[in-house]
């Protein structure tokens, strides 16, 4: 099983779509509080209301609440445009947790620090004027890269 998590996320299409990924890959998905919306919001539903209902989804007070949980990842990477490796340059294995901060502010500092250059990466991009990626395109090309190196789905 794969994890993606979603730290402190704003914006509901966005979960509602990593939420409907996350259920039809059969991958866990960790919402970290406090978030931008309430989960029932009508957006967050319109994006993965048929799929919700099959999500294997873990809500955490916040991020220590999510590191002592005991479905909590054992190794995780943190997605950002402040790292120095791609993401194609990581073996990923069974159980690897996808971090994800939030649409507005991305990963806070601390946390940056936490994971430290060794578990962060990024996805590259070609016009360096834009910033980066939308988080549910960013979480499926990850999620889909980690899944396709641990031989996590099949046609």
């Amino acid at each position: 099983m794969l994890h993606v998590v979603l730290f402190q996320p704003q914006i509901p299409p966005n979960t509602g779509n990593i939420g409907r990924m996350c259920a039809v890959t059969r991958s866990r998905l960790h919402l970290i509080h406090p978030l931008g919306f309430e989960v029932t919001d009508k957006n967050l539903k319109r994006a993965g209301m048929d799929y919700w209902f099959s999500l294997d989804v873990h809500h955490h007070a916040d991020w220590a609440a999510f590191k002592a949980s005991a479905v909590a990842p054992k190794r995780m990477w943190l997605f950002t445009t402040h790292a120095k490796q791609g993401f194609w340059d990581v073996r990923y294995a069974a159980d690897d947790g996808l971090v994800f901060g939030n649409e507005e502010a991305g990963a806070p500092d601390w946390l940056h620090a936490e994971f430290g250059d060794a578990h962060r990466v990024k996805i590259p991009h070609a016009n360096a004027e834009l910033r980066s990626l939308n988080l549910s395109t960013s979480a499926g090309i990850a999620t889909y890269e980690a899944l396709r190196q641990i031989g996590g789905l099949t046609l």
